[in-house]
């Protein structure tokens, strides 16, 4: 053990003197021959080119720009804010020639011994190089040049014009370039007026921009501030007093513009850096074509944000959710709405994992359809205890009643539980489960009898993309929300791989399709919001203590899918129900976006009839218990 331990040892240290030893010596060889370095493109600021954002109809729909920068000299900066920024980033800025050989020692250990770089050792100096010279990709050359060019820079310019500089310079997320863009943006004055805890708030943000930014949560910059209090403190920039008073200010920023959809933006924006780059988007002038229609989204936001709101008031607790909407042949996103709040940083749509519940269902009777089972066929409704690997299962129906012998057709319809594990048993677990992955929901670890009332989490993308299969023919289609980027001379850098493939005959599709579009009839019954025109197919699903309520539904043009719940996962309350709370969201957002009449096409092959609701015997039409089903 102690041999082992002193060979690690030696390792590290060698390889570090002989790295040093190198990196002096080069530096010397380096700086005595290398030609004086131009560093006056730190003089101007050149905010590039921004990148257009276009909508479904090639209107701007929004766009990643730089926000617009003042260069504030060193002499206008209050004094704390230089003291934040040395005591967050580099203690010692003003005692170094450019590089800490310190910081060095340190990370070399560190990163020799995870065999990659996984710290760092930048000084100001050095961030500044980075900011003007290179990316933020690590690697041992970039850091190499880096500390040449810190060593260079330090010979050209003051300590003071190098803070100036890199205040001026650095980013703080979000397309904020420099101090005063930040202040102005944060607390809608400048920079020469900030205080001792705003300007540690600033100080704390370029640790990791996107993480910190408190346009992206508060919470997370409140701490990060703190720390950067307590380092101010300990290294004599503000006493005892200060530290206490300012460590307990409560974060405030000024809001965004509420016409500003941020969390399409932002939603957007972290794909587009996946492929273009951070600073890029804001600088190459991209021009980039998505699915979302304009009118869609903003009629999808109200409507969602009106309805929260009035449910918050029924409900007495604090309720959000989502609601996506895209086309049902090609899986274009035309509306996406991430929360109640179109401020909101977390895309509920996209993110958000919930139990599925009876929105699952359909899925279940697909695969007894694929399984040779007709929607005629009956089983029975009644109190079971149903039995696997030494446990026990006896799940209810919501309303805590049996209805005895049923046809799955109106099982599915009415939602009922025992029926649909009775099925889940019969058709197999690993069969439906099969036919899930199908429909896009991958991650399926339940094999257990509560499959069949959907204790499986989803998104709503996911939710979405699965219920639209039974609008689609059977063809699963993968929800698109970007469909290509050109660069400033237009050639196209990046387009969409379409995913589409048959999940389903579309027999089995048009047959559940059916009977989900008379279970709609029979809701215009009981809901009392104004129903849609278009035939529709749709489906309720409500979790165990009412925790979600969703609603899926689809016409000939689009599928649209509503969540709501609270974000810590809480029961709402007794009486909740999906036909309450997600389906008049739909219902309105539907009757905004629908064009004209239409109606579903079923697969041609099979003919309407009408069944007894609980015996399955054919019947007229004209029966009080007729049931219409395709065979």
């Amino acid at each position: 053990m102690l041999k082992n331990y002193l060979i690690k040892f030696s390792f590290y240290f060698f390889t570090f003197f002989f790295l040093s030893s190198s990196f002096l010596i080069g530096s010397i060889f380096y700086l005595s021959n290398y030609p004086w370095v131009d560093f006056s493109n730190l003089e101007y600021y050149n905010p590039g080119k921004p990148s257009i954002v276009l909508d479904d109809e090639g209107k701007e729909l929004m766009r990643f720009a730089i926000d617009k920068r003042e260069v504030v000299t060193i002499n206008e900066m209050p004094k704390h804010l230089i003291d934040a920024f040395i005591s967050a980033e580099d203690h010692n800025f003003f005692n170094h020639g450019g590089i800490s050989f310190k910081g060095i020692l340190r990370s070399t250990l560190i990163n020799l011994y995870n065999r990659k770089i996984v710290q760092g050792a930048s000084t100001i100096t050095q961030q500044l190089v980075k900011l003007i010279f290179y990316d933020s990709k690590k690697s041992f050359k970039r850091k190499i040049k880096e500390q040449f060019l810190a060593l260079i820079l330090e010979k050209q310019f003051t300590k003071y014009q190098i803070m100036e500089r890199y205040l001026n310079h650095i980013c703080f997320g979000y397309g904020i370039y420099g101090v005063e863009a930040a202040s102005q943006r944060f607390w809608g004055k400048s920079v020469r007026d900030i205080s001792v805890d705003e300007a540690a708030t600033l100080a704390a943000i370029v640790k990791n921009p996107q993480y910190y930014c408190p346009l992206r949560d508060t919470n997370a910059t409140e701490k990060r501030r703190n720390v950067v209090l307590y380092s101010m403190n300990k290294l004599g920039y503000i006493n005892n007093d200060q530290y206490s008073n300012t460590k307990n200010n409560q974060l405030i920023i000024q809001l965004p513009d509420k016409n500003e959809n941020l969390c399409l933006k932002e939603t957007l924006r972290n794909f587009l850096e996946s492929i273009v780059g951070k600073k890029q988007l804001y600088t190459d002038g991209y021009v980039i074509q998505t699915t979302i229609n304009s009118n869609a989204q903003k009629e999808g936001q109200q409507i969602f944000s009106r309805h929260c709101a009035r449910q918050q008031k029924i409900l007495k607790c604090e309720i959000d959710g989502g609601l996506i909407a895209l086309e049902t042949d090609s899986g274009n996103i035309k509306a996406i709405v991430g929360g109640a709040e179109n401020f909101s940083y977390f895309n509920r749509a996209l993110n958000a994992k919930r139990q599925m519940g009876s929105i699952f269902k359909p899925v279940i009777y697909a695969a007894a359809i694929e399984k040779g089972i007709s929607f005629a066929h009956t089983d029975i409704d009644e109190e079971t205890i149903f039995a696997y690997e030494n446990h026990q299962y006896a799940p209810k129906n919501f309303n805590h009643k049996f209805e005895g012998e049923m046809t799955l057709a109106y099982a599915l319809s009415k939602s009922n539980n025992i029926v649909a594990v009775k099925t889940l048993l019969n058709v197999g677990s690993e069969k439906v489960t099969e036919l899930a992955k199908k429909f896009g929901i991958e991650n399926i670890s339940n094999k257990y009898p509560s499959l069949a009332l959907g204790c499986i989490d989803t998104t709503l993308i996911q939710a979405s993309a699965m219920f639209n299969v039974f609008a689609n023919n059977g063809k699963y289609v993968k929800p698109v929300m970007v469909l290509w980027i050109k660069d400033q001379l237009g050639k196209k850098i990046w387009k969409e791989q379409f995913v589409k493939r048959e999940a389903i005959d579309s027999r089995t599709s048009s047959k559940v399709a059916k009977v989900l579009s008379a279970s709609m009839e029979r809701l215009k019954k009981i809901v009392p919001e104004k129903w849609i025109q278009s035939d529709s197919i749709g489906k309720t699903g409500t979790t165990n203590d009412a925790r979600t309520c969703w609603f899926v539904g689809s016409t000939k043009k689009i599928t649209t899918a509503v969540y709501i719940g609270s974000d810590d996962n809480g029961a709402l309350g007794n009486e909740v129900y999906a036909t309450r709370t997600a389906l008049p969201i739909w219902l309105e957002f539907n009757n905004k976006i629908e064009v004209k009449k239409e109606s579903f096409n079923y697969d041609p092959r099979l003919t309407t009839i009408y069944i007894h609701e609980k015996t399955g015997q054919i019947v007229t039409e004209n029966d009080e218990n007729a049931f219409p089903i395709l065979v």
